[in-house]
């Protein structure tokens, strides 16, 4: 494994701007990925995989690593139901790749979260979701290096402490993900969840997993920008929650307003309605806008300057505050 100084950061994010780590290493394996932790212990580190939820303003003064583990395999449970199938997946594999992977086995349970970029280590930092799913719902087990102590450490699907948008990854900060093991089916039955998927399977009859993921495919390829073509993060705000109350005061001038339950006296509501209500859907500055076809996205039309994007952000989270009193928190990680 070879150390390198001011490494280009510019092509390992989505968004393509402009950066140079410290110090960058790409560990094949488990005793790699300790060495560099020992090697460098009071560096600060940023593990990264496919590099499609984060951008950079600045360079980075520590080490970044760029882990490089790859391969699946079954695994097994004394308690496995018959209709269920355990994969393991290591963490740099590509995680649509893996999805299609699982469908061509003739297993169901990941076809909702097909076509998102990303690495399969990357989806239970984010618990990533589309169309009704979330990637908790499929999570076995996480295996995880403890940065602190170099231990390697299992996780049940209980202690990943998932949320929407979050888990015990993401907020401690101190957890290299490995592999992770998944729950799949041999069985399929589909569950009508999402009104666009719904509306896109309506003439299949019985729908398979691989129609499922086939009808995902065909949407996000008509709604989303493709980030080698015109770079970007995906869904850059989470959709937020507000009470009750607050969402009856906003449907009287836009009863249109989505909503879904949450807890009682809470919903959640869509940050894409509220930024294309606010006349933001389409919206240009310089070289930074949300996408004509899905305002929850910023895309780059050509700066390599991160603090241009983050100015858009701050405008457009500006005007939905003033327009909704609803501030919209990023889901994209900025260094």
């Amino acid at each position: 494994m070879e150390y390198h100084r001011r490494y280009p950061l510019k092509d390992l994010n989505s968004f393509r701007t402009e950066a140079y780590a410290k110090i960058f290493c790409s560990p094949t394996n488990i005793d790699e990925i300790r060495k560099c932790l020992v090697d460098y212990p009071d560096e600060k580190k940023l593990i990264i995989g496919g590099g499609c939820n984060l951008f950079f303003t600045k360079d980075f003064d520590g080490l970044v690593i760029k882990l490089a583990l790859y391969g699946m395999h079954d695994s097994s449970y004394e308690e496995e139901p018959d209709d269920e199938v355990y994969i393991e997946a290591m963490a740099s594999e590509d995680w649509d790749s893996f999805v299609n992977y699982t469908i061509e086995s003739g297993l169901c349970g990941l076809e909702n979260l097909s076509l998102i970029p990303g690495t399969v280590g990357a989806a239970p930092v984010q618990n990533i979701g589309a169309y009704g799913a979330e990637v908790k719902d499929s999570i076995r087990e996480v295996v995880a290096l403890d940065m602190h102590t170099g231990e390697v450490v299992s996780f049940t699907n209980a202690e990943c402490e998932f949320a929407y948008r979050d888990s015990v990854f993401k907020r401690k900060g101190n957890y290299i993900i490995i592999s992770v093991v998944f729950c799949l089916q041999r069985t399929f039955h589909y569950q009508p969840k999402y009104l666009d998927l719904n509306k896109e399977l309506e003439d299949v009859e019985s729908p398979t997993a691989k129609d499922v993921r086939d009808a995902v495919i065909r949407i996000r390829r008509r709604k989303l920008p493709d980030e080698r073509e015109l770079p970007n993060a995906g869904s850059f705000f989470k959709n937020p929650y507000i009470t009750v109350e607050h969402a009856e005061e906003i449907k009287e001038a836009y009863p249109e307003l989505p909503v879904f339950p949450y807890k009682e006296g809470w919903v959640k509501t869509s940050a894409a309605f509220l930024i294309d209500r606010a006349g933001y859907k389409g919206k240009r500055v310089g070289d930074v806008g949300t996408y004509p076809n899905q305002p929850l996205i910023i895309v780059n039309y050509g700066t390599e300057d991160g603090n241009e994007i983050v100015g858009f952000m701050n405008e457009v989270r500006s005007v939905v505050k003033e327009q909704f009193d609803i501030m919209l928190d990023p889901e994209v990680h900025i260094f």
